[in-house]
């Protein structure tokens, strides 16, 4: 696809965010050992199945198939989240790395969903505009919990093997 207008951006970095969501969740979450971080990876992939049917429902306004590109960042960031979870690692030290990893697909969700957010606006689809702000609001507070969490409870806990060993 050609990038000759914002308007090509625009879909062009839709489709990016569209592709790959779901498939790392499940496997984070049967990774946890905390029970609550399970719940926090379990709770946001309900929110990311609601996300995907708000982008689907632009690209049907947009009349334009959400298909055609793979995210190849997306792709590398649950790479390295599967290598962490293929890792030999004390229970606590890998929910630090988890949350790590889910991390940094927040903020590159945050990102991309910032942009098109702003793509949206300036190309008058007030509309997903605000479904995207609404994605937007819910990845932001994924990832303080996520931070909350790590905070309290789960960096905290991973520090104590260190420490006896």
């Amino acid at each position: 696809m050609a990038l000759k207008t914002l308007h090509d951006l625009y879909v062009n970095e839709l489709k990016d965010l569209y592709n790959a969501l779901l498939k790392a969740l499940p496997k984070m979450a049967k990774a946890a050992s905390s029970p609550e971080l399970a719940k926090a990876f379990t709770d946001h992939l309900a929110e990311t199945k609601i996300q995907i049917e708000r982008l689907e429902t632009i690209f049907t306004e947009l009349e334009v198939s959400p298909k055609g590109k793979k995210c190849k960042a997306m792709e590398g960031l649950l790479e390295e989240g599967k290598d962490v979870m293929a890792e030999d690692a004390d229970p606590s030290v890998m929910d630090a790395a988890l949350i790590s990893a889910a991390q940094r697909v927040e903020h590159y969700e945050m990102a991309g969903y910032g942009c098109v957010r702003t793509f949206a606006r300036l190309l008058g689809f007030d509309n997903a505009a605000d479904l995207l702000q609404e994605t937007l609001d819910e990845e932001g507070t994924a990832d303080k919990k996520l931070t909350d969490l790590a905070e309290s409870v789960i960096n905290v806990e991973a520090v104590e093997p260190a420490e006896s060993a």
